[in-house]
């Protein structure tokens, strides 16, 4: 294995605001503590959170190098690293990704690879696989013969969710921008899907479901959406908004839930993975069904690390289809 450099490339936020403000600098190699591995990634996944830190909706300290998500090498070790070795394949969540090196705490969200997934497909499967499994397992259990509403059906976390809903057993309505897009929710398993810019989907949802709505409403859109999809939870169904790709949802009245005795939750992926136990389910079915080839993984496009901007102006924009990765 190559001696490790002191220097790196790396995309750095050295102040909150859009885009403009990233900067592709040269940066120290981080150094492990005790505690930690060095991974030098090898692709890396953008996802909105991203930009939630970068403009200031998330609270984060500048400067700070971006990114969340990746999968790389182990090519060193802390003194008191027990579970991970040099030359282990890992795929990991938590911050400092779009580098060519992390430092990564062994007691974070760390998981070894098997043998059969490859860099690229990890690093954008983990944080969107994962968050889509807790999702479908916890934040709503999906039965076979649900009525589930998936906002953005044609972005990374919405093919995911449209495929473990089929594979469940329920019905899953997607909503889409474009008929391209449309196209891909149905061939990710979307049983019904709306062009919202030439259809009122509200209307045809409440069709669908003969005027009762959905069991479950999953919407990551936010502001845009919020609204439409909870009109469409059916008496005693759930609200389940977890992210906030058009801005975030409005302060709430929760005295609207009693109209129909309705469940709202905004959760995190952190959340349901506090304990080891917990990690080492989640990833463990995660890897299993990417594996297996229940669950398959759309990258829309692999730019070059110092092609983040334009990376970033694909996720953000809604001009992306499926996973968005960067090449480290």
């Amino acid at each position: 294995m190559s001696s490790i450099p002191v220097k790196q490339k790396a995309f750095v936020v050295p102040k909150t605001g859009g885009r403009e403000v990233l900067e592709f600098e040269v940066t120290p190699v981080p150094e492990v503590s005790t505690t930690q591995i060095l991974v030098k990634n090898e692709y890396a996944g953008l996802n909105f959170i991203d930009s939630y830190f970068r403009s200031g909706l998330y609270p984060a300290s500048t400067p700070y190098v971006a990114g969340g998500e990746a999968a790389g090498t182990v090519v060193a070790v802390g003194s008191s690293v027990t579970k991970f070795k040099v030359g282990d394949r890992v795929a990991w969540l938590g911050s400092g990704a779009f580098a060519e090196y992390s430092a990564v705490d062994e007691g974070g969200s760390v998981s070894v690879i098997p043998e059969e997934i490859d860099f690229k497909t990890a690093a954008a499967s983990l944080l969107q696989g994962l968050t889509a499994l807790s999702l479908v397992k916890d934040a709503y259990e999906v039965k076979p013969g649900d009525w589930i509403l998936v906002q953005a059906a044609a972005g990374g976390m919405g093919l995911l969710l449209c495929q473990l809903i089929k594979n469940i057993g329920a019905h899953a309505i997607g909503t889409v921008s474009t008929s391209e897009k449309a196209a891909l929710a149905k061939s990710a398993g979307a049983e019904y899907v709306i062009n919202y810019t030439e259809d009122d989907y509200v209307k045809n949802v409440l069709e669908l479901t003969d005027g009762l709505g959905v069991h479950a409403a999953f919407d990551g859109v936010g502001k845009a959406t919020f609204e439409g999809s909870f009109s469409l939870v059916r008496r005693k169904g759930s609200m389940i908004t977890f992210g906030n790709a058009s801005g975030a949802v409005p302060p709430f009245n929760v005295a609207r839930l009693s109209q129909k005795n309705i469940k709202l939750l905004r959760p995190t992926r952190g959340n349901y993975m506090a304990t080891p136990e917990e990690w080492d389910f989640y990833t463990s079915e995660l890897w299993k069904a990417i594996a297996d080839g229940s669950l398959k993984i759309t990258v829309y496009k692999v730019y070059p690390l110092e092609d983040y901007r334009s990376a970033a102006e694909a996720l953000e924009t809604r001009l992306s289809t499926g996973k968005v990765v960067l090449k480290c």
